[in-house]
Formats: C-alpha cells, sequence, structure tokens
C-alpha cells in the first residue's frame, strides 16, 4: 500500500510520522473534538452543518479561533489532502480532529487549536445492499449524560467498550443505553424507530450525539411527511417497531434487519435512503 499523507495543523506529513508528545493534551485528556465527513463528487456532503456544529462545540469548549474552520478552509484543506492521497474521483471519509493546544494539568495553560485532517478511502463492504444490520443492545456500561454529550468528543471509552462488545459477538451495529436505560445511540451512528406510523428519534436531551445526518433524515422525513418525534425511548419498543434505522455521514441511512429473533421492514428507510442521493439545502439558504 502506498504511503498516505495527513495534515497536522497546516503541514502535510506522512501518516506514520509521530506527533503527539507526552504533553498533547488530546494524549493526556481527550480534550478535543471531531467531525467525521464524507468527501463525494469533489466536495464534502452537508459541509455548511459540519461546520456550525464543529463551531458550536468549540465555543462550548472554549478553543479560541473557531471561525478559522469555515467551510472555505475545511474544503480546501480536504481537497488538497485528497489530491496528496490520490483519491481524486473517489469517495473518502474525512476525519477532522481538533483539540488544544499546550500542556497543563487540568487547567490548561493555551485555548488555541491545533487541527489534524485526515482522509481515507471507503472500503467497499462486502455485505449485501439487499441485507440490512443485525444489531444488538450493549447493557454493560452506559452513557451518562450532561450538557456535553451532544459533543463528537475525543473522550470515548463507552464508544470503545461497546466496540470490543460488538466485535466480539460479530454484530453489524449495536445500541447504547443512556444513564437511565433509555436508548440512546448506535456505536456509529443515530437511531431512528418506526412505529405506528411515527418516526423516533432518542431526543439530544438523552445523551445521543447531535449528528449531521440525523438532521438531515429529520428534515428529509418531513418534506416526506413523515411525523418525526424526538423523545425519551424504551429499548422495548425494539420489540414492537415496524422499522429501526441508523444514520452517519459517512453511511447515510443502514436500516436495520434484525434484533434477537425479530426481524423489521425497511420501506421508510428505502424512501429516505433514495432521497439523500439528490438532497441538498443548497435551494433554503
Amino acid at each position: 500500500m502506498s504511503l498516505q499523507y495527513i495534515n497536522f495543523d497546516g503541514q502535510i506529513i506522512a501518516e506514520n510520522q509521530h506527533i503527539a508528545s507526552i504533553d498533547s493534551r488530546a494524549l493526556r485528556y481527550g480534550d478535543g473534538l471531531f467531525e467525521t465527513m464524507l468527501w463525494k463528487d469533489g466536495d464534502i456532503r452537508f459541509l455548511k452543518q459540519h461546520i456550525e456544529r464543529l463551531q458550536r462545540g468549540m465555543q462550548t469548549l472554549q478553543l479560541e479561533e473557531f471561525t478559522k474552520f469555515d467551510e472555505f478552509f475545511i474544503r480546501s484543506k480536504t481537497e488538497e489532502l485528497v489530491r496528496k492521497n490520490n483519491m481524486i474521483g473517489q469517495q473518502a471519509r474525512v476525519r477532522l480532529i481538533v483539540y488544544r493546544a499546550g500542556g497543563g494539568l487540568y487547567a490548561p495553560e493555551s485555548n488555541k487549536p491545533v487541527y489534524c485532517l485526515q482522509v481515507s478511502r471507503i472500503a467497499t463492504s462486502l455485505r449485501d445492499k439487499k441485507l440490512g444490520l443485525i444489531v444488538d443492545l450493549y447493557t454493560e456500561f452506559k452513557k451518562p449524560y450532561s450538557d456535553l454529550s451532544h459533543l463528537k468528543s475525543n473522550n470515548a471509552l463507552i464508544y470503545v467498550m461497546a466496540g470490543i462488545y460488538k466485535k466480539r459477538f460479530a454484530y453489524d451495529e449495536v445500541f447504547i443505553l443512556n444513564q437511565e436505560g433509555y436508548l440512546c445511540e448506535a456505536l456509529t451512528s443515530n437511531i431512528f424507530v418506526y412505529y405506528e406510523k411515527v418516526l423516533y428519534t432518542p431526543a439530544i436531551t438523552e445523551g445521543c450525539v447531535a449528528g449531521v445526518m440525523r438532521k438531515v433524515v429529520m428534515d428529509m422525513a418531513a418534506a416526506e411527511d413523515i411525523q418525526v418525534v424526538e423523545a425519551q425511548i424504551s429499548p422495548e419498543i425494539m420489540k414492537q417497531a415496524d422499522e429501526i434505522f441508523c444514520t452517519n455521514a459517512v453511511q447515510g441511512v443502514q436500516w436495520v434487519m434484525g434484533y434477537k429473533q425479530k426481524r423489521y421492514f425497511n420501506k421508510i428507510s428505502r424512501i429516505l435512503q433514495d432521497k439523500l442521493q439528490q438532497w441538498s439545502y443548497e435551494e433554503e439558504s
């Protein structure tokens, strides 16, 4: 495999080059956040929405210079890296990490941001596109919720532990519960449940990440006159639901085929999958 490159705070360097010092706040405290985006057809899909979430998150964490990370900056830096890695004309996963510079203990010495940008090819799934996901509930640890829960934070221990469980039992996805035992989100996605002609998704107050694709899907559903309710959702609904699907920026809409002995339809998810191919906010802006 050819050598790949990343952008580390403005410098194009080899992906295997060491960049973290022992004082790195990302390494010591997970003091930062990230965005995962989709590079497709020469641009980042829903870039404006990603930038809005990133800048809000940086403000929440009191990181300076958040306005530097605007659409032009992210688009141009990503295109530069896509070219450097010979990915022109391909789809790529874009991962932007922003963390607090400098040392210090819990109290930082600086609030200036450092960023790292990475692009990677999206592996072709061997799973038949006609098959949905097989999922399970992850119950060993629950996600506590607070006013920071919606951030795509570099603090990710709950997801690591859920990922170990997913890998051990070879599930396609696992669902995480919040501290009260209600549905929160999937390992890499937000969750939608279609039940009695209403589309439900865990409310932000339930501790889920404020997903860009979550918002896109809610807007598309509204355009199709599908009622969407943000709610507190018991995992018991999985036994009666008509459909369940997961959403994230890279995979879009992924329908869930089965949970234990339960099997689901995919009518609504298929409608939204098709609509997503052409969906754009340009006409509204």
